[in-house]
C-alpha cells in the first residue's frame, strides 16, 4: 500500500530538529510523498520551503507543496510556483484555502477557484510536476445538498491535476460512497483516503469545527470515557488503523496520513493496520 503523510511548518523555530527527526522517522516508512502546509497569501513561503528543502535532500519522498490561491493575484501565484521551483520543488496540492487576516473578500484581480490554479501551474514552464488537489466526501461545508464540490473537483480535474487527497473522514463507507459518486460524475483521477488519528476530544472537537464533518458519536464518547491521555492515543491510532485496515481489504492502494509533525501515532496506526510492519 502507498502511504504518504502531512505536515506543516514549525510554529516556533525552535521545533524545527523535531520536525527534521520525525520527518526522517516518517521517510523510514518510505512514503510516496511528504505534504508541507502552506499559509494564505504566501505568509509562510519561507518555513514551508525551508521543510521542503529537508524533505528533498534527506529523503527520497517526493516533497508536496500546498499552495493556495484565494486572495492571491495570478502573478503573484506564478511568482510562487517561479519560487518554489528554483528551490527544486515542482510538485503542488494547489487549494483554494483561507483569505488571509484582515480580508474579508478577494480582490478583483484575485484568483478564486482552485481550477484555475491548476491551469496556472500547468502553464507555468518551471512546473513539470505532478499537481494533487482535494477532495471531500461528504462535501465541502459551502457545497450544499447538489454537490457542488464535485463539480469543483471535475473542473480541476479537467484543469490537469493529477490526483486527489481527501479531507479526513471517520467511517470507510463515507469514503467508497464517494469515490462511487464521484466516478459516476466522470471524475476518473485517483482519489486518495485521507486519514486522521484524533488523539483527543479537543482535538474531534476542532476538527469537526473546522471540516463540517458530522460528529462521530462512537469516537467522540470512548475519547470522552478514555481515563488519562494514553487512553485516548490509543482510542484514536486504534480508531484511524481499524479504518486503514478496511480500505487495503478493500483493495484501496494508497492512503494519506495527517501526521501532525509527529511519527508514533501514525506509525503506530500503519502497523496495526498491516500496511507497515
Amino acid at each position: 500500500m502507498d502511504i504518504s503523510f502531512e505536515v506543516y511548518p514549525p510554529r516556533n523555530p525552535d521545533d524545527g530538529p523535531k520536525l527534521e527527526a520525525a520527518i526522517l522517522k516518517l521517510a523510514e516508512l518510505d512514503p510516496k510523498f511528504i505534504s508541507v502546509t502552506f499559509g494564505a497569501g504566501g505568509s509562510s513561503t519561507k518555513n514551508s520551503l525551508e521543510v521542503l528543502r529537508f524533505i528533498r535532500t534527506n529523503t527520497t519522498s517526493m516533497p508536496l507543496a500546498h499552495l493556495t490561491c484565494v486572495g492571491t493575484t495570478e502573478s503573484e501565484a506564478r511568482s510562487l510556483v517561479h519560487q518554489f521551483a528554483d528551490a527544486g520543488i515542482v510538485d503542488f496540492l494547489a487549494l483554494r484555502g483561507d483569505l488571509p487576516d484582515g480580508q474579508e473578500a478577494p480582490g478583483p484581480d484575485s484568483l478564486a477557484r482552485t481550477d484555475q490554479l491548476v491551469s496556472l501551474i500547468r502553464s507555468t514552464q518551471k512546473s513539470s510536476g505532478q499537481v494533487a488537489v482535494a477532495a471531500f466526501p461528504n462535501g465541502h461545508p459551502e457545497s450544499g445538498a447538489t454537490r457542488s464540490d464535485l463539480d469543483a473537483l471535475k473542473a480541476k480535474q479537467d484543469a490537469g491535476a493529477d490526483f486527489a487527497i481527501t479531507q479526513l473522514f471517520f467511517y470507510t463507507r463515507d469514503y467508497f460512497d464517494f469515490i462511487e459518486l464521484a466516478r459516476s460524475r466522470g471524475i476518473t483521477i485517483p482519489i486518495i483516503a485521507g486519514i486522521m488519528p484524533i488523539v483527543s476530544a479537543k482535538r474531534l472537537q476542532r476538527v469537526v469545527e473546522l471540516t463540517g464533518e458530522e460528529n462521530p458519536t462512537e469516537l467522540a464518547d470512548a475519547l470522552a470515557n478514555a481515563s488519562s491521555p494514553e487512553q485516548r492515543t490509543e482510542v484514536g491510532i486504534d480508531w484511524a488503523a481499524k479504518q486503514v485496515a478496511e480500505l487495503r481489504e478493500a483493495g484501496i492502494d494508497a492512503v494519506h496520513l495527517y501526521a501532525f509533525n509527529e511519527y508514533k501515532n501514525v506509525t503506530e496506526v500503519l502497523r496495526r493496520s498491516g500496511a507497515r510492519s
